[in-house]
């Protein structure tokens, strides 16, 4: 059973929700937040990427950034730029991309179900970036973004939802970034608020998309504070973390490529003799080609573009890890070829989101500043489900998820 409640969210005006949201801490650097927040003394940014109030180059784990985080959070708490609502809710929030809308329910969910493998992950966590979200959580006491969880779908929550959703929005707003519509409705009726939990009660497991560590951060910080009172009842809201959990049948994985800055000393000629050995090489030419199915691949490469499509017996279909694309190409290309034996620390490759594109891809290649790019079709829900139920975990950098969560919609206090 899935536990969750409801919460007596932190929330900006309707008429300031628009230059409090930004995207999520991890999708941009420091310099780009700081261009993005220009001119806004209301950003988000100044919360989650408080090293833009300092001079460029700050180290953004700096002890005075954090607390910098939490000066701004006091701030925009007193000038009324965020509001505590009065009693506990659950809320909807909508994102609507490329015509296409799914609806997550903001809900606080339990930090024993993380801890004890209710809540399950397909991705392994730094230690490192853990620390890094566990010092926010801290200095501000409290879940400042939302994790983004999916849920097997049930027919009973999308009537409840729709019924929501049917009434005006709290907030309605189109980002100007990328022109993705974001709706926002507050549920304060305590029967329907005791229906959702009930229902979510029933849900066995619940998976996280994205945000492994925040996850992981605001579990852990939720684990400490237990450890630390010794009056722990089990109902303190430090036992809880944010989350805006999805439907599994409304979601969208799309691709998540690569680039690599160098051959591994061999020629072109050289590099393509050895793709095939493992893959079908197809020249495409110049125009940009994306792959069209599992196992198939697509190559940039000195000005050209590759098929590559994975020969018979170079993957298992009954191994839910090795049948994975981004398997095989680790394995078969990367590994075997280019010598990267660790997608997380090697500094010869990069990763790229397929919001950008595939010309994202070309263009990093015909910089100069990579050398090969190398693009995946996307895994489905119901491979990442699979994965997370049979214990298994995803090579690193496999999944990307979009639109992303907008952040500052709402916040959760551990208090």
């Amino acid at each position: 059973m899935a536990i969750i409640k409801p919460f007596k969210g932190i929330r900006p005006p309707k008429d300031l929700v628009e230059k409090v949201a930004s995207r999520p801490y991890d999708v941009l650097n420091s310099e780009e937040a700081r261009q993005e927040a220009e001119g806004n003394q209301y950003s988000l940014y100044h919360i989650i990427k408080p090293e833009i109030d300092f001079a460029p180059g700050t180290d953004e784990h700096d002890e005075k950034v954090y607390l910098k985080a939490a000066e701004n959070f006091a701030k925009f708490r007193k000038n009324g730029w965020l509001v505590q609502d009065e009693t506990e809710k659950y809320y909807v929030y909508a994102q609507t991309m490329s015509g296409r809308t799914q609806y997550g329910m903001v809900v606080c969910a339990s930090v024993d179900d993380y801890m004890t493998g209710k809540i399950k992950k397909h991705e392994l966590t730094r230690r490192d970036k853990e620390e890094d979200r566990m010092k926010h959580v801290r200095v501000n006491n409290a879940n400042v973004e939302p994790v983004f969880f999916a849920y097997p779908h049930r027919d009973d929550l999308d009537t409840i939802v729709a019924g929501i959703t049917a009434n005006e929005p709290e907030y309605d707003f189109t980002a100007e970034l990328d022109g993705f519509r974001h709706q926002f409705w507050v549920i304060e009726d305590r029967g329907l608020i005791e229906q959702i939990t009930r229902i979510f009660a029933e849900i066995p497991s619940m998976y996280i998309a994205d945000g492994h560590h925040r996850s992981a951060a605001a579990a852990l910080v939720g684990n400490e504070k237990k450890l630390q009172n010794p009056a722990h009842k089990g109902d303190e809201e430090y036992n809880f973390f944010m989350a805006v959990c999805f439907p599994d049948n409304q979601l969208n994985i799309i691709d998540y490529n690569r680039v690599v800055k160098d051959l591994n000393g061999l020629s072109d000629e050289e590099f393509l003799e050895k793709l095939k050995e493992n893959f079908i090489v197809e020249e495409k030419g110049a125009e940009i080609y994306k792959p069209d199915s599992l196992h198939n691949f697509s190559l940039y490469l000195s000005n050209k573009w590759y098929s590559l499509t994975s020969k018979s017996g170079t993957y298992n279909d009954n191994d839910p890890i090795g049948v994975l694309d981004v398997t095989i190409s680790s394995n078969l290309i990367l590994d075997e070829i280019l010598g990267i034996k660790d997608l997380r620390s090697d500094k010869r490759i990069d990763f790229i989101g397929g919001i950008r594109g595939l010309g994202e891809l070309k263009r990093r290649v015909d910089s100069g500043e990579m050398k090969v790019a190398l693009a995946l079709y996307p895994v489905s829900m119901k491979q990442l489900i699979d994965i997370a139920d049979t214990g298994n975990i995803m090579p690193p950098k496999t999944t990307w998820f979009e639109p992303k969560l907008r952040s500052g919609l709402v916040i959760h206090e551990l208090v």
